[in-house]
C-alpha cells in the first residue's frame, strides 16, 4: 500500500470508524485497563492484515513526546477522561509551532500518515484512549521543537522500543 493510499479520506475514515467501534465495546478488549503511576500503560489489543489497535491509560501529567507514526495513518478515541493533543503546524514565517485541542470521552480524532503530535493528560483525572493505526506501526520518530524547527531525537522500532 502506498503513502497516497493512506491519505485517502476513505482509508482514514475507516480507521476512525474502527476506533469508534472498538472503543465503544470494552467487553471485546479481553483486558482490563490498568494505570501505572510511573508511565503510561499500553497494550496491543489486536492486529489485522491492514491495521492494529492499542489501548492506553493516562494518569494526570502523563504524556508522549512529539512523535509521528512511521508513515501509518490512524485515529484515536477517548474512552474516558480528557486528553489534549498538540500538533505541529507552520506559524508565522514558516516556523513550526504547536496547536492544542482537547478531546473528551466519545471524541475520535483521525489523522493522516504525516501527522506529528504529542498527547498529554492535562486534566485532574485519569483517561483511557484507544488508538488504531494502518498499517501496523513499524517505527515512530520522536522529535523536539526548538527555535521553530522540528528536530529528530530518536527513531523507535517495533519489537525493540515497544
Amino acid at each position: 500500500m502506498s503513502a497516497l493510499d493512506l491519505e485517502t479520506p476513505g482509508r482514514v475514515g475507516r480507521l476512525r470508524d474502527i476506533a469508534r467501534h472498538v472503543s465503544a465495546a470494552p467487553e471485546s478488549w479481553g483486558v482490563t485497563p490498568r494505570f501505572d503511576p510511573v508511565s503510561r500503560w499500553y497494550t496491543r489489543l489486536f492486529a489485522a492484515a491492514d491495521h492494529e489497535a492499542w489501548l492506553l491509560t493516562w494518569l494526570p501529567g502523563q504524556s508522549t513526546d512529539l512523535h509521528d507514526h512511521g508513515g501509518s495513518a490512524g485515529a484515536f478515541a477517548v474512552v474516558a477522561g480528557e486528553l489534549t493533543e498538540e500538533t505541529v503546524r507552520a506559524g508565522a514565517g514558516g516556523a513550526a509551532v504547536l496547536r492544542s485541542a482537547s478531546f473528551t470521552a466519545g471524541d475520535v480524532r483521525p489523522f493522516g500518515s504525516q501527522h506529528v503530535h504529542r498527547i498529554v493528560n492535562a486534566s485532574a483525572g485519569p483517561a483511557i484512549s484507544l488508538h488504531v493505526y494502518g498499517p501496523a506501526l513499524t517505527q515512530m520518530t520522536r522529535y523536539r521543537l526548538a527555535d521553530g524547527a522540528l528536530r529528530v531525537l530518536e527513531i523507535d522500532r517495533a519489537g525493540v522500543a515497544w
